[in-house]
């Protein structure tokens, strides 16, 4: 890849402030770049403009489709912003007062109505007021890119190019970038770095065909299952079932996620496709089945309408059910329990990859479900090849960070075999390409093979394995496990990641802190505190951490096992106590949930690395008990970090205080900056998920270089009954406001007690370990209340937390 090194982009330009304009643009306010949106201006006052006197010619009318567009995506669920201080970087305005101020722009981004008319005259004035050189782009999905570049000076041709984000943007990383024939190569090569780098996207490149990449495939799978499933008698529920977290893929699963994105939006590419593939072996499958069509003339596109394959409906309590689609009647019917005798046999499988091989072996309505998806699939996709992309692992790439698929289509092929991929397409009636077959012939079993912890694809031209471009100086534990591991047991790897830094990987369910992981933490450091220099701590899971091993804590509680109970809570606090007072440096790097006892870890960290999207918080509250492994005292002391003079002591000590008892979990890693469980100045954030590690690797070396030195353990100041007594009258007031049950007011009653240090007459300097015994004593006593094990027993049984 030939990456200009003297390229910047400072200033983004996004012309269009519809669902896809305005948030792509909050996600650039995400990643810190300025942008200035713009929309067309009004054509006609509202009521209420009139009532105040304003005409067309008023700047707030001029600019209210882009401001009132801004406004909607800000208070979109979930948010499209890391932090509300971020919007302030986002200029509004319109085309025609506001079009000459591109100029300033290094990108400028088209993302308004899909119509090849409306975008060429939009593009008749970037060509006007742009500066030689600035980059142009267009977010469509439908249109082809080269059709828009037609016409065009020679500069505005070189610098033009396809850039698709899928939405949201923030959460869904996939970036195809579409060159046209005309394309500087060395533009194409810098999207695929900056937007990988800069924006925390996984870049993509794609060829100038009909939905590119994701949205071909994708789209095919999903027309493939409706056209499916009426033939085999599924209902909605079932595939929902079937499609979902069994097969690694988000839990909306199929007629979910058609709900969630509108009807609208899938017909409008399926015919799209229809139309534009006429050669395409599977093209009927685009053709829209019936109940697809009168889903359409009925208007049930999904939430934007309030019925799609779903239905909410108030029941005359008040409560609500959500009914399903009978796709044979088109009438909507309470909810039926999916149930297969194959997906009971993959309860106990973990690992995704053999997860594929009894799905496919089942010998009910499932296991013919998925022989006849996974060969519509694997045919489809080989056949793409060269037509959408010349190297295979694109396409895997593509659907992962688009449609969130843990596995893209040619790794679900891989594990099964090659050959037994191909045997199970023919069977079904599909035909596969002779490229696949000739592998297969000349002994080759996988699409993908791993060396020295590096992933190599098969290059078809080549006809030999070369190493994936796309994962450079990225690090995937999967592929070095077997290779460089120096220590594990049945809950926790220690990797070796080279250049002296060792991994500590959970592995656990749901990555829970039980005995298992904690002895892998100590022992990780205990060997990098003998042959190497640094750690890290995280792992490439769905979530860091949700927290220590509540069952273990709730059969220790309700057998009356108290003495076990404190051991475990004092091995917990010694462990985080480890992870603080170490003589090599210890980068936690958190990703997804982190909760609990994996935010207590990562408040302990020399320094954090965090993905972007890192939910923080603790949630012990919602468990009925105070954080135990140190989240108390840690929160404690950093307030006392914080004091400045006597007057601001007790509202920073009660800041940290409601953090803990309304167990608030910072969204982003952003927001865990503003709650203070990261530190300004020491923490840093990973845009990209994929280079966490390698991000988190780079930062514990930096450590270790700079002359790490294990902290002292200083003391910190406690108010004592200074606190108390502003904790008492706090407390009072949220029973009393309906805000706190009488429970949780003995629970922060407890808190209050931990974190004022007690009951001391005045102020004093205490160790930490002073209020880690006060946070100990507190834990236990609330897993004696019989209320703490309703909680327990109700998250375990349902998820959710109790109030009682």
């Amino acid at each position: 890849m030939n990456t200009p090194k003297n390229r910047w982009i400072r200033k983004v330009a996004v012309l269009g402030s519809g669902i896809m304009g305005s948030r792509i643009a909050l996600h650039l306010a995400n990643a810190g770049i300025p942008s200035l949106l713009l929309d067309i201006v009004p054509k006609e006052l509202t009521p209420d403009e009139e009532k105040k006197g304003l005409t067309l010619q008023s700047p707030e009318v001029r600019n209210r489709i882009v401001n009132q567009a801004l406004a909607i995506a800000v208070k979109s669920n979930p948010s499209p912003v890391y932090s509300q201080r971020y919007v302030s970087r986002i200029t509004t305005g319109n085309f025609e007062d506001d079009f000459p101020k591109i100029k300033e722009c290094d990108w400028i981004i088209e993302a308004v109505v899909e119509r090849l008319d409306i975008k060429k005259s939009i593009f008749d004035q970037v060509e006007k007021y742009r500066k030689p050189g600035s980059i142009v782009s267009s977010n469509t999905s439908g249109i082809p890119i080269h059709l828009m570049a037609e016409g065009r000076s020679d500069d505005f041709k070189r610098n033009f190019l396809g850039t698709h984000f899928f939405n949201p943007p923030r959460y869904l990383p996939l970036l195809e970038i579409i060159p046209t024939p005309y394309t500087d190569p060395t533009i194409t090569d810098f999207f695929l770095y900056w937007g990988d780098r800069f924006l925390g996207k996984t870049t993509v490149l794609c060829k100038d065909t009909p939905a590119f990449i994701a949205n071909r495939v994708g789209v095919f799978g999903i027309m493939a299952i409706f056209h499916a499933i009426r033939d085999m008698g599924l209902t909605v529920e079932e595939v929902d079932k079937l499609t979902g977290p069994v097969l690694g893929r988000p839990k909306s699963a199929t007629f979910r996620t058609a709900d969630v994105v509108g009807l609208d939006t899938l017909v409008h590419v399926a015919n799209g496709l229809y139309q534009a593939l006429p050669h395409d072996e599977q093209r009927e499958l685009f053709r829209l089945p019936d109940f697809i069509q009168k889903m359409m003339e009925n208007n049930w596109l999904g939430d934007k309408t309030g019925q799609g394959f779903y239905k909410k409906v108030k029941n005359a309590d008040g409560s609500s059910t959500i009914l399903s689609l009978d796709l044979n009647t088109l009438e909507y019917r309470q909810q039926k329990k999916a149930k297969f005798p194959t997906l009971e046999q993959t309860k106990t499988i973990d690992n995704l990859s053999d997860r594929y091989k009894v799905l496919i072996a089942g010998q009910d309505k499932a296991g013919e479900f998925y022989r006849k998806s996974f060969a519509a699939l694997f045919s489809y996709v080989a056949h793409r090849i060269p037509e959408i992309s010349d190297e295979l692992y694109r396409i895997d790439a593509a659907m992962r960070a688009g449609f969130g698929w843990e596995h893209g289509p040619f790794e679900i092929w891989d594990a099964l075999g090659i050959r037994k991929g191909i045997e199970l397409t023919e069977s079904q009636g599909y035909k596969v390409p002779q490229w696949v077959k000739d592998l297969s012939e000349k002994g080759i079993d996988k699409f993908y093979q791993t060396s020295d912890g590096t992933q190599q694809y098969f290059d078809i031209p080549s006809a030999s394995f070369k190493v994936r471009p796309d994962l450079s100086g990225i690090i995937i534990l999967d592929h070095r496990r077997h290779t460089s591991t120096v220590w594990s047991n049945s809950e926790c790897s220690v990797i070796d990641l080279g250049d002296g830094i060792l991994n500590i990987e959970f592995r656990s369910k749901m990555n829970t802190l039980g005995s298992g992981v904690l002895s892998g933490i100590n022992k990780g450091i205990e060997l990098a505190e003998r042959d190497f220099r640094g750690v890290v701590i995280s792992n490439q899971g769905a979530n860091f951490s949700v927290g220590a091993n509540l069952m273990m804590v709730y059969m220790m509680a309700i057998e009356q096992e108290y003495d076990e109970l404190n051991f475990a809570i004092k091995y917990f606090q010694d462990t985080v106590m480890r992870v603080r007072y170490s003589h090599v440096p210890v980068v936690v790097a958190p990703h997804g949930m982190t909760l609990g006892g994996g935010c207590e870890l990562v408040l302990h960290a020399d320094a954090v690395q965090a993905a972007a999207e890192t939910y923080m918080g603790l949630v012990e509250f919602g468990v009925g008990v105070i954080p135990g492994g140190g989240g108390t005292k840690e929160l404690t002391r950093r307030s006392a970090l914080r004091y400045v003079k006597d007057d601001i002591e007790l509202n920073v000590l009660r800041e940290y205080f409601y953090k803990i008892a309304t167990a608030k979990v910072a969204t982003s890693a952003t927001e865990a900056f503003e709650f203070g469980f990261l530190v300004e100045g020491r923490d840093r954030i990973s845009l990209n998920k994929n280079r966490l590690i390698s991000d988190a690797k780079n930062l514990a070396i930096s450590l270790a270089e700079s002359g790490y030195v294990m902290p002292t353990r200083d003391k910190f100041k406690v108010l004592g009954r200074t606190a108390l007594g502003m904790f008492a009258v706090g407390i009072h007031q949220m029973v009393e406001g309906g805000y706190a049950t009488e429970y949780e007011a003995h629970m922060a009653n407890k808190l209050a007690w931990v974190m004022a240090g007690g009951d001391l007459s005045e102020p004093a300097q205490v160790s930490e370990q002073y209020l880690l015994d006060l946070e100990r004593e507190a834990f236990l006593h609330l897993c004696t209340q019989r209320k703490t094990l309703e909680r327990i027993q109700h998250m375990l049984t349902t998820g959710k937390p109790l109030r009682n």
